[in-house]
């Protein structure tokens, strides 16, 4: 009963916001069938215990802190070897023969992201052609031609590009796309769409400078084209889709967001991103009425929020959010925010605030009144503040877990963060040669 309830709702939320959220110029009976997977995907994927993920990432990046305490195997780069700062670069960063094994990346995502699997078992696919000329009929060797494709694929460049998508590119599930070893960069067009798919991975590319895209008939698959209407000019969006791994981007100016996950969006993980120089960087949730994004539940680990940011890192509607091990660099407004009662884990981060003195407050709490805001879960654990930054913390953790806190491992101290995220964004990959 309940589950039919669920299939109710999230169908009408479909019929009645995707012709103004989604760019979807006609509702067509392809994307109704996909709206109802993907509810039942999430379903699946929401994990009624958010803590214990937590928890596993926390003990996993404490034991990577040990040894490197211990000791200091893997020398920096000037010395010509790699340097694996946090436990999810442990494990393929420093492995020569990464590019003969390319899809064993996909065994190293952590937090509610870490059963993405993108293209593993699948073909590689090669891009050959930087251009994006044709909508309905993309050519062979293209990044839009890979992406349609049905069954699962890794996507790899075979040179340097720079890629002007000249409408959002709309990916289908079971794809990596996978930019080490080339310079890729996607700027100056559209951006990239994820809409009610799961198991995608994006690696290593350069999103910046994306603006709006006028929309038209466009291929999303190679058995179906699809009327849409504009993009928002989001870097990447992701609408009702799980398994989701957002992992070294270097991510900038675009006229929206730099990453939104809305629409019952759940089970992803954006790690070892650098994002710079952009109003709202990370939006978790867009609709107040839209409630199922209370299934939402994002882990956002070892990103650098560098100067030029003014919100959002993130901003979260309704979910779960662990923030963890990040570095956050003056921001202009504020850093975590949130509305309709999120519950956000904050553990291990850095924060040093700008000499603006009205922005020293890392939270923000919108659209609610002080007493409603003080019952929201939000809590700091071993973050370190400084030039004046102070986390508002509010509720009691302890009611919304099945365990007690002391149970919870702490993540490595915020003091460490500036190394562990030394290497955050998209890094440069040579084939043979450690990373």
């Amino acid at each position: 009963m309940e589950l039919a309830r669920l299939k109710l709702i999230f169908l009408f939320s479909f019929i009645i916001l995707i012709p103004c959220l989604s760019a979807i110029a006609e509702a067509d009976e392809v994307w109704r069938r996909r709206a109802e997977e993907a509810m039942q995907t999430t379903e699946q994927y929401y994990d009624p215990d958010p803590v214990a993920v937590a928890s596993n990432l926390n003990m996993k990046v404490l034991d990577l802190s040990k040894q490197t305490a211990a000791r200091r195997g893997l020398l920096n780069a000037e010395s010509g070897q790699c340097e694996a700062t946090n436990p999810i670069d442990k494990c393929w960063r420093c492995k020569e023969n990464w590019a003969e094994d390319r899809q064993a990346l996909a065994g190293c995502a952590l937090g509610f992201g870490s059963k993405a699997t993108g293209g593993k078992s699948g073909k590689i696919y090669e891009v050959t052609d930087s251009s994006d000329n044709n909508m309905e009929n993309p050519k062979v060797g293209t990044l839009r031609h890979a992406v349609i494709q049905k069954e699962p694929l890794w996507i790899i460049f075979a040179k340097d590009m720079n890629i002007k998508l000249q409408q959002e590119l709309v990916v289908q599930g079971n794809k990596t796309i996978d930019g080490r070893g080339a310079n890729v960069h996607i700027a100056n067009g559209a951006g990239i769409r994820l809409q009610f798919v799961q198991n995608v991975i994006i690696h290593g590319i350069h999103i910046h400078n994306i603006s709006p895209a006028s929309g038209g008939m466009i291929r999303d698959s190679v058995d179906h084209v699809g009327n849409r209407g504009p993009s928002d000019g989001d870097a990447v969006s992701v609408f009702g889709s799980s398994n989701i791994w957002l992992d070294h981007l270097t991510l900038s100016e675009a006229q929206d967001g730099l990453i939104d996950a809305i629409q019952g969006s759940t089970a992803i993980t954006i790690s070892n991103c650098h994002l710079s120089n952009h109003d709202k960087a990370i939006l978790l949730g867009a609709s107040d009425t839209f409630t199922e994004d209370k299934k939402m539940q994002v882990t956002v680990a070892f990103n650098r929020f560098d100067k030029g940011l003014v919100q959002r890192m993130p901003c979260i509607r309704f979910g779960f959010a662990h923030v963890v091990n990040n570095d956050y660099n003056q921001w202009e407004m504020y850093a975590i925010g949130g509305l309709k009662g999120p519950t956000i884990l904050s553990q291990g981060n850095r924060f040093f605030a700008s000499d603006n003195k009205n922005a020293k407050e890392v939270t923000k709490r919108m659209d609610c009144s002080p007493e409603e805001g003080n019952n929201w879960i939000w809590r700091s654990e071993g973050d370190v503040f400084l030039n004046g930054a102070y986390f508002n913390a509010s509720g009691d953790l302890k009611k919304q877990i099945k365990y007690e806190l002391n149970d919870v491992i702490k993540p490595a101290p915020g003091t460490e963060v500036e190394r562990i995220t030394k290497f955050a964004g998209a890094l440069v990959c040579k084939p043979g040669q450690q990373c």
